[in-house]
């Protein structure tokens, strides 16, 4: 008899884990192509780094509100880009209360040596979401029901007293 998947096998009620087991997946093997590629790379890094090769110069407000997601997330982001020398910040020309990134030499050159490999990755990815179907689609779709109605609000609304500690 084989191995019980309790997270396959509980369909949406598990969809949480499922994304994370699904993320994880694909962030290792990620991480398997940048180790094969010889570089010495974090998959958090790709957002802001892609962000700053597509557009230049940017603060870290316009980087979160480009990729939806926190200005923390961003910001402990970009000290691990400045950390590793990828990355650096400087006043707005525009205005001097903000700081805008941008990629230094070296994450210029990182940049362009991983230009292949990020080819590669997207076209896998194009392929992998063809064989399944359409996964994008579902997902952007589950973005608008969470968009309409949040998780939070669709549990509380389910429980007879959501103050009840004891569930």
């Amino acid at each position: 008899m084989g191995r019980s998947d309790y997270v396959r096998d509980s369909g949406g009620r598990a969809l949480g884990a499922r994304l994370r087991r699904l993320s994880e997946t694909i962030d290792r093997d990620a991480a398997r192509c940048y180790d094969f590629f010889g570089v010495a790379f974090e998959q958090r890094w790709f957002g802001v780094l892609n962000q700053l090769r597509l557009n230049g110069p940017m603060a870290v407000g316009d980087i979160a509100a480009a990729l939806d997601i926190t200005h923390v997330s961003v910001s402990q982001t970009r000290k691990s880009l400045t950390g590793a020398g990828l990355v650096s910040t400087r006043a707005d020309p525009d205005d001097a209360r903000r700081n805008l990134l941008d990629l230094t030499a070296k994450g210029r050159a990182l940049v362009a040596t991983l230009d292949p490999l990020w080819r590669a990755l997207s076209d896998a990815s194009a392929e992998l979401d063809l064989e399944a179907g359409a996964v994008a689609e579902a997902l952007d779709r589950l973005d608008d029901a969470l968009a309409r109605r949040s998780l939070f609000d669709r549990v509380v609304g389910r429980l007879d007293d959501p103050g009840r500690a004891d569930g």
